[in-house]
């Protein structure tokens, strides 16, 4: 047989595919720990989604593409009057969600925010549960939105663990439609081969690259991507649910696959880096892992690698607000991932590029005590000039140690230390915190706070009676359960 053919025979799906379908086909949730993050998480994203609203640059987004459109059944987008076919409502949910860069995250070799697949969870849900009972039926119920949760935190987060999209330029939201894909097809009631063909219709996408969250193209993409991610996911499953054939081996195909054409940096690495180190690898199976160590963000709406630097600067500020002239230089010991996503000098474009700035979030809590979601915003900044004068005193230092604790699965911590350095040769404290508050660590600590976030943002959107009737759904994880999904999306609408 001549050399210039390919052998056309069609392989096996690859392990990493069937791994994925055969957890969400038959995985049971039955850790309590688990289940019950599952109920603050589901929580924390729909009160960030709320304070999202508030945000014209984010509600521009929302609503059907042809304004008037009824959909029968229609998804609810929480906070708002829109009833949406569930690809859209994932679009619109995951935006609100992710806007303001406040729900839940997770930190290892990838990054993201396990909760953006939240977005697809409910608008399938909330679609097939009024479709149930318009047919007669039984509608879903919120433990099946935990359940699904729960499995859509671990595959994002387990693939994160190892395996660094960002190393090759892709955004981590690959994750979100990767899971998203594999949870929504489930709930829709897809079979294993049909979950097998969703997953890799994932990687045969062109996928987001990362350059909307950095320097010097950091930008509002990146407050809608998850919810285009996940969109994406409920697409897929319902493409193959439809009878859409698989590509089987989408991941190993020799120079077409996706580990040949996207998972190395070039392609002079292609030819030098062993087969293994240019595959995805895992240190542990999917079960509850993730959900049962997420981080949330309690007390600021800023990027994670920065929540520790933020907190020390806020107990600094007593020490510095009378003495903000007198600064000679701030220093900022942190750890390898912060400097590669956050730490930037130069002028900032946009909101979306200060909630992404190590120095621009020290600054302003050293500056005026406090960081909030509209201290991004233009006319914040540009009333407060003395922001920029802060960022030019920064010194941002690696600490090896912090670097190596970051990845330690023990550990996890997320550490920063903060000391201000005045010109007469005095200096503050220097304040080193490993673990912030939302950290599993400090979850006594962090649950309470998270409680009266959740309660805070739900007031910017509905009356005094809503919002204690939606607080009144979280208080007994049982009840939440057993609630029909279309119930609970009920509370939500206005």
């Amino acid at each position: 047989m001549s050399s210039n053919v390919d052998m056309n025979q069609r392989p096996e799906y690859d392990d990493v595919l069937t791994a994925i379908a055969d957890y969400v086909m038959s995985y049971r949730v039955e850790s309590e720990e688990a289940l019950d993050t599952a109920r603050y998480c589901l929580m924390d994203a729909l009160g960030c989604g709320m304070l999202s609203l508030r945000f014209p640059e984010c509600t521009k987004h929302l609503g059907p593409l042809v304004e008037g459109t009824v959909v029968p059944h229609g998804a609810r987008v929480p906070g708002t009057s829109f009833r949406l076919d569930p690809v859209k409502a994932a679009w619109d949910i995951g935006c609100i969600i992710r806007w303001l860069d406040y729900n839940d995250t997770w930190l290892a070799a990838e990054w993201g925010h396990p909760s953006d697949n939240l977005a697809s969870i409910l608008a399938v849900a909330d679609y097939l549960s009024q479709k149930r009972i318009a047919a007669g039926d039984a509608p879903l119920t919120m433990r099946a939105v935990l359940d699904a949760m729960i499995m859509a935190h671990e595959i994002q987060g387990v693939f994160a663990l190892e395996n660094a999209f960002n190393r090759v330029g892709l955004d981590h939201v690959v994750l979100v439609k990767l899971a998203s894909t594999a949870v929504s097809a489930q709930l829709m009631g897809a079979d294993r081969d049909q979950v097998l063909s969703a997953l890799s219709h994932v990687f045969a996408d062109g996928q987001a690259l990362r350059t909307y969250r950095h320097a010097p193209n950091a930008g509002s993409r990146k407050s809608w991507a998850a919810g285009d991610a996940a969109s994406r996911g409920v697409r897929l499953a319902d493409i193959a649910i439809r009878g859409e054939m698989g590509i089987p081996g989408v991941l190993t195909a020799p120079q077409w696959g996706f580990y040949d054409t996207t998972f190395s940096h070039t392609n002079r690495d292609l030819a030098t880096k062993p087969e293994s180190a240019r595959r995805f690898t895992f240190p542990q199976g999917f079960g509850s892992y993730v959900m049962e160590n997420v981080l949330f963000k309690v007390s600021f709406p800023a990027e994670f690698h920065a929540q520790t630097a933020c907190e020390a600067a806020v107990i600094l500020h007593p020490q510095v607000r009378d003495r903000i002239d007198d600064i000679d230089r701030i220093v900022i010991k942190t750890h390898e991932s912060a400097i590669r996503i956050i730490s930037k000098a130069g002028p900032m474009a946009n909101a979306a590029d200060r909630d992404h700035c190590l120095q621009y979030m020290v600054a302003v809590p050293l500056l005026i005590g406090d960081l909030r979601a509209e201290h991004y915003e233009d006319a914040f900044h540009d009333a407060h000039p003395l922001i920029d004068v802060l960022r030019e005193k920064m010194q941002v230092v690696e600490e090896p140690r912090y670097s190596r604790e970051y990845l330690e699965a023990d550990k996890r911590s997320i550490a920063n230390t903060l000391q201000v350095f005045f010109k007469d040769g005095s200096h503050t404290d220097a304040i080193e915190i490993e673990y912030p508050v939302g950290h599993r660590r400090r979850r006594a600590d962090g649950i309470p706070l998270l409680r009266a976030k959740f309660k805070a943002n739900l007031a910017t959107r509905f009356s005094g009676q809503r919002c204690d009737q939606i607080e009144g759904l979280f208080a007994d994880r049982v009840q939440l359960e057993e609630m029909p999904v279309n119930r609970f999306m009920d509370y939500w609408t206005l």
